[in-house]
Order: structure tokens, then sequence, then C-alpha cells
């Protein structure tokens, strides 16, 4: 491994980063590398290791967060519980194979263990549990040895960041926070079973307490409608059971015994907690304007649903077993796409909504104050002939494990077919979707072709109604444009586009669709220039940047992929070294993010990615499968 990429380590230190601006000292937020995730299948919760949580939209994926301090100052909202005692010694992992959250903090009178997770409901069949009527996130503190001081601060800060709410006490003895169209109660108990007495102040909710070896306090923090009435007291006991018992049901369906297990297992759970289970729509990643590299403007919203990343999602699931995930995610496609092919977007909000309309906002001084910090995507309005191609291929995938369809689902693979090929030549945004710069992107082309390919195929095996030979004509004639205008003699491999001079990662995807074969000349030249002109440090960028403001940081799904093309052409070391590599820039919970930058040796992008976590475990299969 090189320099500085050892895996980031789970025992250390905690110490927010700050800086002195105007006199003022601002508070920052952890690295990207130091947040954990816990979920319900609803929403996601980013929780420091120094005992934060500093991220929370609710009651959904999309919802506005109402702690927002990892993109502001604590001032934005956070959820803290942590030892008075300055520099605790840290460590974490999550509990098994669950989404249970448990750091252990160390100091000089005792050990806690402080254990984090969002209730998921109690399992009833071979099935998702049905939605919980409210979102809760529970906080157990467990005394471990000696005893340790604690402290507790719960300040949210509804819309963003922006709105401090009305704060109270209930009759119940609970405590609550109301703003604009939310309103959230905390509950606690003491060893003794009462409450645990709450200071009011700021707005927030403030608590102090000592923590002896086999006690334990418990918060939990439920979310509901302003107009609803106060939701019953959680039991905490059983929620921790039920979520404990349906994380580790839902593992061990997952027919993956390779040697990378324990990766992929946490890769396929991770990709299970960014799945919105009232719908079947899957979340890029649960933040915002993380950036891509610090300061360069380039900090957009992943917090939607991807046709791109959902079908590449739904083919890892349904290769280890995970079936009912396929089932869903091809209803909340119908629901999305609607009957009308040219209405296709590249992306929809959780529940299929269409309009996702991108704004700033300005209260907030963005993630180590790269700026802006933005909400909704203007990139859905993007025209991108790639979808169609993996939209096809994940349909076929869905219908290849024995998973049902309909009239009104073939009807769609159809009419996306039918569309396709009319517009296939026709420019377009790309896969990385570069603003205002529609060209012949070589991938789109390719996933055109995948299109076409599908369908016919979808005839021929699938039962798909009508005639294959039309299908395969349009494939036909994709194949021989990309091979005679997308291969560039001279450099000996495939380029960015028609006519250009430039590589680009999206090619190493080409032979695992099926374009070409892996081992074919033109290929291993393109490999073999990727390698030459997109490495850095090792790690592979998407596309050749020229000048400081484009620098790009290295897209690790690229370099993933990487890995299954060198494994292909025989190059089975230097596959092996990358993953692990690669491996080796998981956090402490076994997370990745969408960037590396080797240079600053840290994650960037929005965080947990989906797509990494896909390119995790195709990368692990194709390794177990190619033993040459």
């Amino acid at each position: 491994m090189g320099a500085g990429l050892s895996r980031f380590t789970g025992e250390k230190r905690f110490r927010r980063n700050s800086e002195r601006r105007n006199g003022i000292q601002r508070t920052m937020a952890l690295k990207i590398e130091d947040y954990g995730m816990i979920g319900d299948c609803q929403t996601a919760a980013l929780v420091g290791n120094d005992g934060s949580i500093d991220w929370l939209c609710w009651p959904d994926f999309s919802s506005p967060a109402c702690f927002s301090s990892l993109l502001g100052t604590e001032k934005n909202g956070h959820w803290q519980i942590s030892p008075v005692e300055k520099e605790p010694k840290v460590s974490r992992s999550y509990l098994g194979s669950t989404m249970i959250l448990e750091t252990k903090f160390e100091t000089s009178t005792g050990v806690v263990l402080v254990v984090d997770f969002m209730p998921i409901g109690k399992l009833h069949s071979e099935e998702m549990p049905q939605p919980r009527k409210y979102s809760d996130l529970v906080r157990m503190v467990k005394g471990l040895e000696g005893s340790v001081e604690m402290q507790m601060e719960l300040r949210p800060r509804f819309d963003y960041g922006r709105t401090m709410p009305w704060t109270g006490l209930t009759e119940s003895g609970a405590w609550y926070a109301y703003a604009g169209p939310a309103k959230m109660y905390l509950r606690t108990e003491q060893p003794d079973g009462v409450e645990l007495p709450i200071e009011r102040r700021d707005e927030s909710a403030f608590a102090k307490f000592t923590v002896s070896a086999g006690q334990q306090y418990c918060f939990g923090l439920t979310h509901c409608a302003v107009e609803e009435e106060e939701p019953k007291r959680i039991d905490i006991r059983r929620a921790f059971d039920e979520t404990e018992k349906f994380w580790t049901w839902w593992n061990s369906k997952s027919l993956y015994k390779g040697k990378w297990k324990k990766d992929v297992d946490r890769s396929l759970m991770t990709l299970k907690a960014l799945t919105y289970r009232p719908s079947g729509g899957i979340v890029a990643a649960v933040t915002t304007s993380l950036p891509e590299v610090i300061g360069a403007g380039r900090n957009w919203d992943y917090r939607y649903c991807w046709l791109r990343d959902g079908a590449l999602t739904l083919e890892s699931l349904v290769s280890m077993g995970h079936n009912f995930e396929a089932q869903n995610w091809q209803q909340w496609l119908l629901r999305s796409v609607g009957s009308d092919p040219e209405q296709l977007q590249i992306m929809y909000g959780i529940r299929g909504d269409r309009h996702l309309p991108e704004f700033e906002l300005p209260w907030l001084a963005g993630y180590e104050n790269s700026l802006p910090v933005r909400v909704g995507n203007a990139a859905s309005e993007q025209a991108q002939l790639d979808v169609f191609g993996e939209v096809a291929d994940a349909l076929y995938c869905i219908k290849g494990a024995g998973i049902e369809d309909d009239e009104n689902v073939q009807r769609m693979r159809l009419e996306l077919a039918r569309h396709l090929a009319k517009v296939w030549q026709e420019p377009s945004s790309n896969i990385w979707e570069q603003r205002n710069d529609e060209k012949d992107f070589t991938y789109s082309k390719v996933m055109a072709w995948v299109g076409m390919d599908r369908t016919a195929k979808a005839i021929e095996e699938q039962g798909l109604p009508g005639d294959p030979q039309p299908w395969r004509e349009v494939r036909d004639a994709i194949f021989k444009e990309v091979c005679e205008e997308a291969f560039d003699q001279s450099l000996n491999c495939f380029v960015q586009s028609y006519g250009a001079d430039t590589v680009d990662a999206s090619c190493l995807l080409m032979p695992m669709f099926g374009f070409l074969p892996f081992k074919d000349p033109r290929i291993v030249g393109t490999i073999e220039m990727i390698e030459k002109m997109l490495m850095n440090d090792g790690l592979v960028m998407r596309f050749s940047t020229v000048t400081e403001k484009t620098q790009d940081s290295c897209f690790l799904a690229c370099s993933f992929w990487l890995v299954e093309c060198l494994v292909e052409i025989g190059r089975r070391e230097d596959a092996e070294k990358l993953f692990e590599r690669l491996l080796g820039l998981q956090n402490d919970l076994g997370l990745l993010p969408e960037e590396y930058d080797p240079k600053l040796q840290r994650a960037l992008g929005n965080f947990p990615q989906a797509l990494t976590h896909i390119a995790l475990i195709s990368a692990a299969r194709r390794l177990d499968e190619c033993k040459t």
C-alpha cells in the first residue's frame, strides 16, 4: 500500500478541526471518514466519532435537515453525547451484522459505550417490516468500567439549520421542540427508571450525568408532524431487539461466500440502508454538498434516486439473493417513469418526484467552508442516453432472477427501447454530468447498444413480446459507429467522445456490459491508456483535467472498475493489490465515500456513496470468479 493509504483507524482521540476567522473561533465538522451511518430505511443519520450526530434529514432522506452542523457550525444543529473529559480514546464498530453503531469512550476514570440506532420495526415474515408510524432515533449509554461523567446536548435547528424552534416540557416529562411542519420529542431514562432532568438553554436541551459500570441511560428522540398528538414513548429494549433481529436476518440472506465476505456484507447493508422502503427508491447518498474537491464549488445534492445507481444497486442485490428489493424498485421505476418514454429523467425523488429544483442555502458555511450548499439537483433535467441501457440491463437482470413482471413492465421495456432507437444518434450529457456539455460520448453510445441488446435478448429469452430483429439491427448499427468514431488508432484506445483525444474512466465499463470482450486488443489498449493518463498515486480519476479549477479527486468506483478489468486481462496480482488498497480506504466501519484525495489523504464527496459500494461488491465477485 502507498503511504497514507492504510485503513482509517477506528481507535483515536477525537478533535474537531477549527480555524480563526476575524477573531472568531469557528467549529468545523469532522473529517468525512470520521462519520458512521445509522438508518431505518426511510432516512439516515451521520454520527461522528466524537458522539455527535451532525446530519439528519427527518422524516425521510429528502426532508430538510434538523441537524446540519456537518455543513455549517454547531449552531446549525447537532445532538452530542460524550464524556466531559476532553479527548478520550475512541473506538467503534457496528454490532455484528447490523446497522447498530457502538462507540466506546475510554477516559481516565472509566469506560462507557454509546449505542446508536434507528428502530426499523418488527419482522413478521420474509419481508421488510412495515414502515413505522413515527421515525425514532435511540441513543443508549452503558457504563463498562469505573465511572464516567457524561454530557448531552440536543440542539435541533429545523430547515437545514436555519430555524430555531420553540421548546418546552410536556406534562409527561418529555422535552419537545417544534418549528414549521416538524416536531420532535425527547424522552430519557435513568437507571432508576425515571426521567433524566433536562436543562433548557438557548432553545436546546442539556444534561450531565455520571455512568458507572453496569448502569444504562437511554435517550429516545421521536419525530412527528407538528399537528399530531404526542407519540407514545418508545420501548427502547424492544426496539433494540427488533432492529438487531432484522439486520441479522437480512444479512443472513446474502449468497456471497467469497474471500471478502465482511466487506461485501457491509456494502450490501449500506445499500439496503440507502433504500427508501415505502416506495422502493434508492438514494445515491444520504448527504448533500460534501465537496468533490475542497473549495472548488462542485458540491451537489445526492439524496435522490438516480436510475443508473438504482439499476446497478439492484443488480448487486439480486446477485446476492435479495429479490424483495428488486421487486419494489421495479414498481418504483414504473411509477416514476410513467408511460411516456420521452419524459424519462436520469433521476427522481424517493417517491418518484420529477421536480428537483436546485437552489442554495446561504446561511450554511459549507463543509470546511466549501460553498455553495445546494438543495435539489439541476442535473435531473439533463438528457443522458446511458440511463436507457442501464435500466434495460437491470430489468433484464431482474427478470433473469425469476422475478415476475406484468403487462405494464413489459410495455415500459418496449416503449423505452422504441424511444432509444429514435434518439441514440443525438448528442447528450455524459455519466459525470458536466453541465452545458452535450457530445457524442462513448459511454452513452455503448449503453444505447446495451439497451438494444437487452431488448432483443429479452424477446428471445424472457418472453417479451415482439420481433428481436429490429432491435438487433439498431444494436449492430450502434456497434459499428462506436468502433469507427470512438476508437482512436493513434492512441490505440476508445476516447471519451467522438473525435476527442482524451480518455474517460467510464470506458472501463464497456467490457463489463458485453460490448467487447475484455481481451479484445482495443479494450486492453483502453485499459492501458487509462492507467497511463488517469492514474493519481495509483487511483483512478474520472477524466483528464487541465486546470487547477477543474482538478478532480480520485473517483473510487472507477478504481474498482479497473480491478475488474485487470483481473480479466490476466493481471490478477495487480488487480488484487489495487483491490486491497481500496479496501484500506474504508473507514473503521467499512463505509466508503464518493472520492478520495491522495494528496490530502482523506475522503471527499457525498457519503456513504452507493455507487462506490456497488463497485466494491462487483469487484469482489469478479476476483472470486476469475481464478486466472
